[in-house]
């Protein structure tokens, strides 16, 4: 059984620091895609960044510059260090695994990508 397991949030003043990281578990093949995305109270969920396994990044708008992501292919985790924090960064933040493949299903011969979510952490910056 495959789990995403997020830590690192908490609380942070203006201008502050906090890192996150994610771990994935179980069975796993390989994973296409690790990311994050944030949903604030009342508002949609949203891109924050992610990352393909060749490298290739990808973030949202209004974090282009502060945030940056970074993943362990290896180790199936991703981290994502984030700098000159700001109130409306304040939000639950889920780690993202897209296009999972387990170990049971290359031996079966069956592939099917899947998609997992983490459980959220909490970000809180204080103005």
């Amino acid at each position: 059984q495959v789990r995403l397991v997020e830590s690192g949030g908490g609380l942070a003043q203006f201008g502050g620091s906090l890192r996150l990281s994610c771990a994935a578990s179980g069975s796993i093949f390989s994973i296409n895609v690790m990311g994050w995305y944030r949903q604030a109270p009342g508002k949609q969920r949203e891109l924050v960044a992610t990352m393909v396994k060749d490298g290739t990044t990808n973030y949202g708008d209004s974090v282009k510059g502060r945030f940056t992501i970074s993943r362990d292919n290896a180790k199936n985790t991703v981290h994502l260090q984030m700098n000159s924090l700001k109130p409306e960064d304040t939000a639950v933040y889920y780690c993202n695994a897209e296009g999972l493949i387990t170990t049971a299903q290359v031996m079966s011969t069956k592939i099917l990508p899947g998609d997992y979510w983490g459980q959220g952490t909490q970000v809180t910056v204080s103005s």
